[in-house]
C-alpha cells in the first residue's frame, strides 16, 4: 500500500499518527508515572572535590555501602560526556512511602579505608546521586575547625542521610538530601573509644549507615520541574562564572586561529602563484 500526499488510507493515517507520537515523545521527554508503592530507583553516580567539579570518580571508589555485584545504568552520550558513572544502589525508595531511619549496611573499615575517607572529607568531597533523572548532591563528611591555641581539627563522616522528595500526582518533581538532624561520626586518627554507631579497635572501625525518606506534595507540574532544578544550586556561582570565562576564551582562541589560517592560506596561495609564473608553468 502506498501513501500519497492527498487522501490517506486508514493504515497510512495510523502510521503517520504513530510517527508524530514518537516525535513528540522524543522532543518533550518521557514522563515516568508511578503508583503509590512503586519502586523509584536511586542511582549512585560520582564523587569529587567540591571546588573542582571536573575531577570526579565513581562513587564506589570510596569505602561505602555497595551491592555484592554492581549493575551500571546504560548512559546516553550526554551523560557519558558529563562524566556520569551511574550504578544501582542499596537504597530502597518507594513512591510516596516514608521511611524512618532504615539501616543501609554495616561496614568494618580498615585503617587504610578510614584514612581514605578522612582524605576525601578534608578535600571537601561531595557525592552525586540520581533519582528519576534528578541530581542529588551532598557532602561525604564534615570538617570542624575551632580555636587558635590550642587548635582543634575534627573530621566527621555522615552516616545518615535524609532524602526529601517532592511529588505532584504520579510524578517526581524534585529531590535533595539533608543531614541537619544527625551528627557526623568522628574519624579520629589512631585508636579511640567507641561512639554512637561506631566501634573502634584492632585498627578497624565499624560504621552503620542509615537513611530516611520523606515525601512532600508539590504544586509544581512535571512540565515545569526543570524550573525547580534551575533555581536550586549546589555549586557556588563563581564556578558557573569560571566556566563562562573558559568558554569565552575558547571561542576567542578559535576565532583567532581561524583568522591566522585564512591569512596563511592567502599568503601561500600568492607564493604558489608567483612560483608558477617564475617557473614558466603559467
Amino acid at each position: 500500500m502506498q501513501c500519497g500526499v492527498g487522501h490517506l488510507p486508514g493504515g497510512c493515517q495510523k502510521t503517520m499518527w504513530l510517527h508524530c507520537t514518537l516525535i513528540l515523545c522524543l522532543f518533550s521527554g518521557w514522563i515516568v508515572g508511578y503508583k503509590q508503592g512503586d519502586n523509584v530507583t536511586l542511582y549512585v553516580n560520582k564523587v569529587g572535590p567540591y571546588h573542582n567539579p571536573q575531577e570526579t570518580y565513581h562513587y564506589y571508589t570510596l569505602p561505602v555501602c555497595s551491592p555484592e555485584k554492581v549493575h551500571h545504568k546504560s548512559l546516553s552520550l550526554g551523560e557519558v560526556l558529563d562524566g556520569d558513572r551511574m550504578a544501582e544502589s542499596l537504597y530502597h525508595i518507594r513512591f510516596r512511602e516514608n521511611v524512618e531511619k532504615k539501616t543501609l549496611c554495616q561496614l568494618t573499615l580498615s585503617e587504610k579505608q578510614v584514612d581514605q575517607l578522612r582524605e576525601a572529607i578534608e578535600e571537601l568531597y561531595y557525592f552525586e546521586f540520581v533519582l528519576d533523572d534528578i541530581p542529588i548532591w551532598g557532602f561525604v563528611g564534615y570538617i570542624e575547625e575551632s580555636g587558635f591555641l590550642p587548635h582543634s581539627h575534627k573530621v566527621g563522616l555522615w552516616t545518615h542521610l535524609d532524602f526529601n522528595i517532592e511529588y505532584n500526582g504520579n510524578s517526581v518533581i524534585f529531590a535533595n538530601v539533608s543531614v541537619k538532624d544527625v551528627k557526623p561520626v568522628p574519624l579520629e586518627e589512631g585508636a579511640g573509644a567507641a561512639v554512637g554507631g561506631v566501634g573502634l579497635g584492632g585498627g578497624s572501625l565499624t560504621v552503620t549507615h542509615t537513611y530516611s525518606v520523606r515525601w512532600f506534595e508539590s504544586p509544581l507540574p512535571h512540565a515545569r520541574r526543570a524550573e525547580r532544578l534551575r533555581d536550586y544550586s549546589f555549586f557556588p556561582k563563581t564556578l558557573e562564572i569560571h566556566w563562562l570565562s573558559i568558554i569565552n576564551s575558547l571561542v576567542l582562541v578559535v576565532l583567532l586561529l581561524g583568522f591566522v589560517i585564512i591569512i596563511l592560506m592567502r599568503v601561500l596561495k600568492n607564493d604558489f602563484a608567483r612560483y608558477n609564473v617564475e617557473g614558466g608553468w603559467l
